[in-house]
C-alpha cells in the first residue's frame, strides 16, 4: 500500500503538544522582531496528533529493505548482519555520554580502548601502525594518497601518477584526483589479475604508488602480489593496499606479509559496523614503520601506563577531521574483534569465501562467471546469455528480486569494458545456507522467466511500494522537496 505524505493526512487544528502559556512580555510586537525578520504568513508545517505521526513513520520504516529484514548481497560492499552485542557496548553511558572535548585525563578508559584497537589492527595487517581518524574508506583512501605524496616530498621527490587497476575498489580513482594525482588504469589479464606485461609499460620514475585491492572486485585473489609489490618498489613507488575486500582473508593472510606499505580498512565490511545511510563511519589507516612520520595528528601515545594525545610532529600530514575519529563505531569494531578472538575471524573469513563459491557453483550454468575460477568472498557473475538471447539484461534480474523478497545485487560493477552485464554478489558469512538456497532459487527462477515470459521482466518489480524508477531523469533531474501543487 502507497503512503500518503505527511502533509495529505494533516488536519488542520489537530496538535501533538500542548505547550505552556506564553511567558513573554506583553508587549507589541513591533517591539520584540523588527519587521524584516518577520514572516507574513504562518509556515506550512503539518499537523497530526502524535499517534499519527508515529504510525505514519512506522508504516514507512516497513517500507525499508534492510539487513534485519533479509539477504542484502551487496557485492563488494559486504552487507553483514551487525551483532547487538556491537550496540550494547557502544550505548554504555561511559562510551556514549562522554563529550569529545573531555580531557585525556578523565578519558583513559576511552583511549585505552583505542590504543588495544590500533595494536590489534597493526597485528590482524602486518602494519606498524595505524590512526583511527578517517570517517569512512574513501576518506582513508584520500589520508592513504596524502600519505604516499609527503613520503616522496620528504625524499625531494615529485611525482604524478597511482596506478590502478580495473578490477580495483571502485573509489580508488577518485581519491587519487583528490589528492591532485592522475590516475592510470591498468587492465586485467583473462585470470581477472593484474595484467604484468601492462603494469610493466605503465611504470616509470612518475609513478608515486599502486593502488591495489586484494582479492579484488572480481572475487578473486592476485596470486602474484608479491612480484607486482617487488615491480612497483623497484621503480621507486610505494604499494597500498584497500582494504575493501579484507573480509576475504581477515585472519588468514596480512597485507603487510605481502609487502605493502599502506594499508586502509572499511570497518563496516569487516567488523561489523554500521554502515550506509550517510551516518558517521570509519576508515582506520595502517602505514609500515618509516611512514609513521607523516601520521595525522594527534597521534595515540602511553607513557607509564597513561595515554595522552600527541601534537607535535612536524611532518605530519595534518589533521583529517575534526576529533580524533568516530567513537562509537571503533567501539563496535573492537567489540566484534574481541567477541570472536583469533580463531572466529579466521572461521569468518573461510565460511565468507564458502557461502561466495556455493552460489557460485549453483548460478554458473544460467549466469557465467566473469572469471571461471574459484572465488574469495564474492562471486561476479554475467547475464550477458540472458541478454543475447532473450534481451534480459542485469538490471532486469535486479529489479526482479526484490519480487522475491530479496535486495538486488551491486550490477554492472566491475565496468562493462571488463566484464559485461556484470552481476556481483556477496552473501557474507552470516547467510545461513537456507537463505542462500531461496536467494539462488529466486535467481534460477528469474532465468527461466526470461526465456518464457521476457516481457514481464521488464516490468518488474510489481510487488514493491514503489515501482521501476527512472534512475536516468532520477539522478539527473532529482526532485528532492515536495510541494502541494507537486
Amino acid at each position: 500500500m502507497a503512503e500518503p505524505y505527511v502533509f495529505e493526512i494533516s488536519t488542520s487544528g489537530r496538535r501533538g503538544v500542548k505547550l505552556p502559556a506564553c511567558d513573554v512580555p506583553d508587549a507589541p510586537l513591533s517591539d520584540l522582531i523588527p519587521p524584516e525578520h518577520r514572516r507574513q504568513d504562518p509556515p506550512e508545517f503539518p499537523e497530526l496528533s502524535e499517534l499519527d505521526v508515529v504510525r505514519h513513520f512506522t508504516r514507512l520504516s516497513q517500507q525499508n529493505f534492510g539487513i534485519d529484514t533479509n539477504f542484502y548481497p551487496l557485492g563488494s560492499c559486504t552487507m553483514k548482519y551487525n551483532p547487538r552485542v556491537n550496540e550494547v557496548v557502544a550505548g554504555m553511558p561511559g562510551f556514549a555520554r562522554v563529550h569529545p572535548y573531555t580531557p585525556d585525563s578523565l578519558a583513559q578508559g576511552i583511549l585505552a580502548l583505542c590504543d588495544d584497537l590500533q595494536r590489534r589492527l597493526c597485528e590482524m595487517c602486518g602494519m606498524d601502525a595505524f590512526t583511527l581518524q578517517p570517517a569512512a574508506g574513501a576518506h582513508g583512501e584520500a589520508l592513504g594518497m596524502l600519505l604516499v605524496q609527503a613520503y616522496h616530498a620528504n625524499r625531494g621527490k615529485s611525482k604524478r601518477r597511482v596506478l590502478i587497476p580495473d578490477s580495483a575498489h571502485g573509489t580508488n580513482p577518485a581519491s587519487a584526483a583528490l589528492v591532485g594525482y592522475e590516475a592510470t588504469t591498468v587492465p586485467s589479464n583473462a585470470s581477472g589479475e593484474v595484467d604484468f606485461d601492462a603494469l610493466r609499460d605503465a611504470l616509470d620514475d612518475d609513478v608515486a604508488a599502486l593502488m591495489l585491492t586484494n582479492p579484488n572486485t572480481l572475487g578473486v585473489v592476485e596470486t602474484r602480489v608479491r612480484e607486482i609489490v617487488d615491480m612497483v618498489h623497484d621503480a621507486d613507488g610505494l604499494v597500498y593496499y584497500d582494504g575493501a575486500n579484507l573480509n576475504a582473508i581477515v585472519g588468514t593472510a596480512r597485507p603487510g606479509d605481502m609487502g605493502f606499505d599502506i594499508v586502509h580498512l572499511n570497518l563496516h565490511k569487516t567488523f561489523s559496523t554500521p554502515h550506509g545511510g550517510g551516518g558517521p563511519g570509519a576508515g582506520p589507516v595502517g602505514v609500515r614503520a618509516d611512514l609513521e612520520p607523516f601520521l595525522p595528528i594527534p597521534v595515540l601515545r602511553s607513557e607509564d601506563g597513561v595515554y595522552r594525545w600527541e601534537t607535535d610532529r612536524p611532518q605530519s600530514v595534518g589533521r583529517m577531521r575534526s576529533f580524533v575519529g568516530n567513537f562509537g563505531i571503533l567501539a563496535r569494531a573492537y567489540t566484534y574483534i574481541i567477541s570472536n578472538g583469533a580463531d572466529g575471524l579466521r572461521d569468518i573469513s573461510r565460511h565468507a569465501v564458502l557461502n561466495a563459491n556455493y552460489i557460485l557453483a549453483l548460478l554458473r550454468d544460467l549466469y557465467p562467471p566473469a572469471v571461471d575460477r574459484v572465488c574469495k568472498h564474492e562471486c561476479v557473475l554475467s547475464a550477458t546469455a540472458l541478454a543475447r538471447d532473450h534481451g534480459v539484461t542485469a538490471t532486469d534480474v535486479a529489479k526482479a528480486l526484490p519480487d522475491h523478497g530479496y535486495h538486488a545485487p551491486t550490477i554492472y560493477f566491475p565496468l562493462p569494458a571488463v566484464t559485461p552485464e556484470a552481476i556481483m554478489i556477496e552473501p557474507t558469512e552470516t547467510e545461513s545456507k537456507e537463505t542462500l538456497d531461496g536467494f539462488i532459487a529466486a535467481m534460477r527462477e528469474i532465468a527461466r522467466e526470461a526465456v518464457e515470459d521476457p516481457e514481464r521482466l521488464h516490468e518488474r518489480p510489481l510487488t514493491t511500494p514503489v515501482r521501476r524508477l527512472d534512475e536516468v531523469t532520477a539522478a539527473r533531474k532529482p526532485v528532492l522537496r515536495w510541494t502541494a501543487d507537486a
